[in-house]
């Protein structure tokens, strides 16, 4: 079993035995089968299978056998630490933290994560070298915002600043970067990717927690945003964009834009849109509930919040109604205690849609959103899920998801088992 501090041999073999599949696409589980991993690799899925020399048996017992989770908006650098040290901090403190709280992720079952902004290039390198323990990671880079947008935390002491202003502490740190106008936005955007970006991250709309911006209003001008487009295009790979309400959605669709993040505020003309382009919208089941992040009260995050709830199940709604394509993330950040509950919040779907389809959208899925960035993946191959010649990333839960959703919301007690690029990270049914 894999631990933390060291590179990993890739060169073992797994049988795990007994297994019922939930392959990532089928609406029902196999019957008894047994699950060859040569390397990193699933390399054969049989009735029976008899066990190479040397390799590591695993009875399943009639567990359920899945691919990894994957998470479609996640905040490595934020999710483990609050906004306030995030944007406060030393760099050396924040990637302390979040490497620690990458650990935590893939021992929830986690085996991939869509960054969706932060200086995160350092630690993915030490997760896939080896060095750290960690999920796979798709990284974006800095948040681009406009002046007054959702990435810009400046003080109103802090401006008007001069057009040739210094870069903020939290620009220099790779954190976010502010950018008015083409030849600014389209320059940052080449500097994320010349960075190590695999997509691109704008803010396209008001935000929650930013100090400045309206929840309503629509950011970056048309022709910004298709700058964006454009850069990422000439890159062969994709921007996606923060976005809530109906209007900023419908702007960034009209640039061009692949995938929106959010989107809890669409009504049926911009789902109409959403469908129409064959855009992705990854969705957050953010509700008024026990994993609300908490705001003063009367404030004006606050009174965005509440604005943005209300419009939650009507855009799940939508989604299913219109079949969109849909991932889903979590967004979590600002609460530590927060990504504890990725699981759970997931397990929320099944509100909306049935377990398999809740299991399916995190797996494979999520995957066909992951890998629009093309010749930029860091990690070619098939994933998401279990087939013969798709990467091992595989979870064994005890029970069965697809009659009890609710058991992916505890994997300390019910992932029995966790299997990163063929590597054993958790096995609680050794001898």
């Amino acid at each position: 079993m894999a631990s933390a501090g060291g590179a990993q041999d890739t060169s073992s073999t797994t049988l795990i035995t007994n297994a019922q599949i939930f392959d990532g696409t089928s609406p029902d589980l196999s019957g008894p089968m047994s699950v060859l991993i040569e390397g990193n690799t699933i390399s054969s899925i049989a009735a029976e299978i008899t066990a190479p020399d040397g390799a590591t048996v695993i009875d399943a017992g009639g567990d359920t056998l899945m691919p990894g989770l994957t998470d479609c908006h996640w905040h490595t650098m934020q999710s483990n630490t609050t906004n306030a040290l995030f944007l406060t901090q030393d760099l050396d403190y924040i990637a302390l933290e979040a490497a620690i709280g990458a650990e935590k992720a893939l021992m929830r079952g986690f085996t991939t994560l869509r960054d969706m902004g932060g200086p995160v290039f350092g630690l993915k390198k030490l997760i896939d070298e080896g060095t750290y323990v960690g999920p796979r990671i798709y990284p974006s880079g800095s948040y681009i915002s406009q002046t007054s947008g959702h990435a810009d935390f400046r003080s109103m002491l802090e401006v008007p600043r001069d057009y040739a202003r210094d870069l903020s502490a939290q620009e220099q740190r790779g954190m976010l970067i502010i950018a008015d106008g083409k030849a600014q936005v389209m320059q940052r955007a080449r500097e994320n990717l010349m960075k190590g970006a695999v997509q691109l991250k704008a803010m396209a709309g008001g935000g929650v927690a930013s100090p400045a911006d309206p929840l309503d209003v629509a950011q970056f001008t048309q022709e910004e945003l298709h700058a964006i487009v454009e850069v990422a295009e000439n890159w062969n790979t994709y921007v996606s964009v923060h976005a809530y309400s109906a209007k900023a959605m419908q702007h960034a669709l009209r640039a061009g834009v692949l995938s929106i993040e959010h989107g809890l505020m669409m009504d049926e003309e911009t789902a109409q849109m959403v469908k129409e382009a064959d855009a992705w919208i990854c969705m957050q089941p953010i509700l008024d509930d026990e994993d609300s992040i908490p705001f003063p009260d009367g404030s004006f995050e606050q009174q965005k919040f509440f604005q943005l709830v209300s419009g939650v199940p009507t855009a799940y709604e939508l989604a299913k109604q219109y079949e969109l394509n849909v991932g889903f993330g979590t967004d979590t950040q600002n609460w530590p205690e927060l990504q504890d509950r990725q699981g759970a919040q997931l397990a929320k779907l099944a509100r909306w849609f049935e377990p398999w389809e809740v299991l399916r959208m995190a797996t494979s899925r999520n995957y066909e959103l992951f890998k629009k960035v093309g010749p930029r993946d860091p990690y070619p191959g098939k994933n998401g899920v279990i087939e013969e010649g798709a990467l091992a990333d595989i979870l064994l839960v005890d029970g069965n998801p697809l009659e009890d959703i609710n058991l992916i919301a505890d994997p300390e007690t019910n992932f029995v088992v966790i299997m990163k690029d063929g590597i054993i990270y958790k096995n609680t049914l050794e001898n």
